[in-house]
């Protein structure tokens, strides 16, 4: 007799969430303060370069290559000194590293894209979207925190790029990840989905919001359900996560159970709120609402959270 608590599908849902495809070795274990330079003396390092949020790709055969060498890297003006080592790869040391020279600088040969183009059109393959999300994190992160919040020092690189040191205090600084809940509030019958003000035409999508200090992920679930559209939740189950690197966020998602259905929407936080039946949203899922109402984009764990709601018949 199996143990119930590990009964789930051979594919966990996260695995499909864009940004989900990271393969690289982290080595988290084994991060020293010297990493990046011995990486960037390995002929077989590659680097992601990146400058204001877009990445560097190569126009190659018809498709685009976001892979650098360390020495063809030099032409874009890059600041090795700020580079964080992501792991190793069978093909050896992967860096994230930023750029100094502006994208209308580049030539023909090279496109600066931002992140989430990167991700919705596809434009490079899972494991290397997924190492974009870890060095886009990173190097936010760095860029934000350059001075230690203790005693206003400027910090130091270390340990790969994976913290920071104050060299006047001591103190040690490490990478923050926001945690964000994301949830589709269901019945068998209907679904919850809200329109922010700046999705684009027709989107309608999971609500979401930032969990707090103190803050379980189901308490978080319940009291922006509750904020936002005034539905008050029993039951709260996980479904999956992703990585989200605006700026540097994990999307947690969750399935709630309403204990009421009388809507009373935050005006000041969506545009819209209310509740869709499944056949309707299965046609917003393909794109062939009346209407032109759409939910979001397939690597979006709102898509997969409302995927896994209607295909749950």
């Amino acid at each position: 007799m199996s143990f119930r608590l590990f009964d789930a599908p051979l594919r966990e849902p996260s695995q499909s969430v864009g940004f989900a495809g990271n393969i690289i070795d982290r080595q988290s274990e084994n991060r020293a303060d010297d990493s990046v330079d011995k990486a960037l003396a390995d002929p077989r390092t590659r680097l992601l370069l990146t400058q204001g949020g877009r990445l560097y790709l190569k126009v190659r055969d018809g498709g685009l290559d976001p892979w650098f060498g360390a020495a063809e890297s030099q032409a874009f003006d890059v600041s090795l000194d700020r580079g964080v080592l992501l792991g190793f790869s069978d093909s050896g040391p992967v860096l994230a590293v930023p750029a100094g020279i502006e994208p209308e600088q580049l030539p023909e040969t090279v496109k600066a894209i931002d992140y989430r183009s990167v991700y919705i059109q596809g434009l490079i393959d899972e494991a290397a979207a997924g190492a974009m999300a870890q060095g886009a994190a990173l190097l936010a992160w760095h860029a934000s925190h350059r001075f230690c919040s203790k005693c206003g020092t400027e910090s130091q690189m270390r340990a790969g790029g994976y913290k920071r040191h104050c060299p006047n205090c001591g103190t040690e600084h490490f990478p923050r990840t926001d945690p964000v809940a994301i949830m589709l509030t269901a019945t068998r019958e209907k679904c919850l989905l809200g329109r922010g003000r700046h999705f684009g035409p027709g989107m309608y999508s999971a609500l979401a919001g930032f969990i707090e200090p103190g803050e379980t992920i189901e308490a978080a679930v319940r009291r922006e359900t509750l904020e936002e559209a005034g539905i008050r939740l029993g039951r709260v189950v996980y479904h999956a996560s992703q990585p989200w690197p605006f700026p540097y966020s994990l999307m947690i998602g969750c399935f709630g159970e309403p204990l009421n259905e009388d809507i009373q929407a935050d005006l000041n936080e969506l545009e819209d709120c209310r509740w869709f039946a499944r056949d309707e949203v299965r046609l917003m899922l393909d794109r062939q609402h009346a209407d032109g109402l759409i939910t979001p984009p397939k690597g979006a764990i709102a898509h997969h959270l409302i995927r896994a709601w209607v295909d749950s018949e």
